[in-house]
């Protein structure tokens, strides 16, 4: 099924979607397709969706001159629910099952990852665990490489919000299965088993360029994450701190996070990683 690009330079976005391992993913492409530019593929967080990046992908199509794919994961969104519990190990999973695939359906040639949250956590699996020569590089927002304490306590006080505010109703306007969405995230992350989550072995195999970006109020995680993948990568790890920003960069610091990603498509042209052509 289609997953195909929207005009060039369209602000609104060409929705589609794919099926991978029999379930219905929904998909959305800003921008030119791959065989005129490269393709920035957007790898949403524990909670998020396509409709949640809101005008992220439109602005970056229009800073970068690449196309935007996002997907939304199984169980987000109005792709097909998933069975839960989700397994502890469900980002492994979602890397070797869902990443590839989605890129095959689209036909990208070209590419880097751009995760947030789980989803870098995501999208350094999949480049740490997979020779895909389409991807040559990374920008990650905010992701999750360890289990902080601050992680945990930051996703306890999301339960609690869940449950005594108006979380979940603003959540379902964006999810079909909105407590599918929401506690498959949420109870494997409080399961205690959880705490033995760590993704170094992945981040230490990385052969492509990097980029980190971290607020510095962020109430999920700290600058460890970045610290920790610029001792461990193999490649070069690029690190932006943007001060009082919390766990979203790209809507709390729009301009800053889309700039620090557009000069660092230009290292990647500069070294001849990522041409302007698909």
């Amino acid at each position: 099924m289609s997953a195909g690009p929207a005009a060039a330079g369209g602000a609104s976005p060409s929705l589609g979607e794919v099926v991978v391992d029999g379930a219905r993913l929904e998909t959305a492409w800003w921008g030119p397709g791959p065989e005129e530019a490269p393709t920035l593929v957007l790898l949403h967080e524990g909670v998020g969706c396509i409709a949640l990046w809101r005008g992220f992908p439109a602005a970056l199509a229009a800073a970068t001159g690449c196309g935007v794919l996002a997907w939304s994961r199984r169980g987000y969104g109005q792709s097909d629910p998933v069975p839960l519990p989700r397994p502890l190990d469900y980002m492994q999973r979602e890397a070797r099952d869902a990443v590839g695939p989605v890129l095959d359906a689209a036909g990208v040639r070209r590419a880097v990852l751009l995760g947030h949250s789980d989803g870098g956590s995501i999208a350094a699996i999949y480049a740490g665990t997979h020779q895909d020569f389409r991807v040559r590089g990374l920008v990650l927002l905010a992701p999750h490489f360890v289990v902080e304490a601050v992680t945990i306590a930051g996703i306890e006080d999301a339960r609690r919000r869940y449950e005594t505010t108006d979380l979940r109703n603003r959540l379902a306007r964006y999810h079909a299965d909105v407590d599918g969405a929401f506690w498959g995230w949420n109870r494997a992350w409080l399961d205690p088993g959880f705490r033995a989550f760590n993704i170094e072995a992945e981040v230490a195999h990385l052969r492509v360029p990097v980029l980190i970006l971290q607020g510095d109020a962020d109430p999920y995680g700290t600058a460890e994450q970045l610290r920790l993948a610029q001792r461990e990568a193999y490649c070069p790890v690029d690190g932006v701190v943007l001060p009082g920003v919390g766990h979203a960069p790209h809507l709390e610091a729009p301009e800053a996070t889309l700039g620090a990603v557009a000069a660092f498509l230009d290292r990647l042209r500069e070294h001849g990683e990522f041409p302007p052509g698909g």
